[in-house]
C-alpha cells in the first residue's frame, strides 16, 4: 500500500498537466494511502503539522482525518462554553465593577 501510495503521488504531476483538477485528487488519494501505513510518514507529517498548524488543519480536514474531527468538535464546544460564560455575565456585574473601578474600590 506504501508503494501504491508513493506511486499516486508520482503520477499525480502529469495527471495535474491536464485540465482539471484531477491532480489533486490523485495526489491526496497517495497521500493518504502513504499516512496510513507509514509510521515516518505520519512523524513527518506531524512535524509539518506543527509548523504551518492552518495549512495541516486543511490537510486533515481533506483527507477526513478522524483526530481533525475530534479536535474541530472540541473547538466548538470551547467556543460554545464561552458565548454561555459570557451571556451568563449580568449586566448589573459588569455595572457593578465599573461603579467598584470609579470609586477606587
Amino acid at each position: 500500500m506504501f508503494g501504491l501510495g508513493i506511486l499516486l503521488m508520482l503520477a499525480s504531476i502529469p495527471v495535474g498537466a491536464l485540465p482539471g483538477p484531477g491532480g489533486i485528487f490523485v495526489f491526496a488519494a497517495g497521500l493518504a494511502l502513504v499516512l496510513r501505513t507509514s509510521m515516518w510518514a505520519k512523524r513527518r507529517y506531524v512535524r509539518f503539522k506543527r509548523w504551518q498548524p492552518k495549512a495541516g488543519r486543511w490537510a486533515d480536514w481533506g483527507l477526513q482525518r478522524r483526530s481533525a474531527k475530534r479536535r474541530e468538535e472540541l473547538r466548538k464546544e470551547r467556543k460554545e462554553r464561552h458565548k454561555l460564560e459570557a451571556a451568563a455575565k449580568s449586566p448589573a456585574d459588569t455595572q457593578v465593577k465599573a461603579a467598584s473601578d470609579v470609586h477606587g474600590d
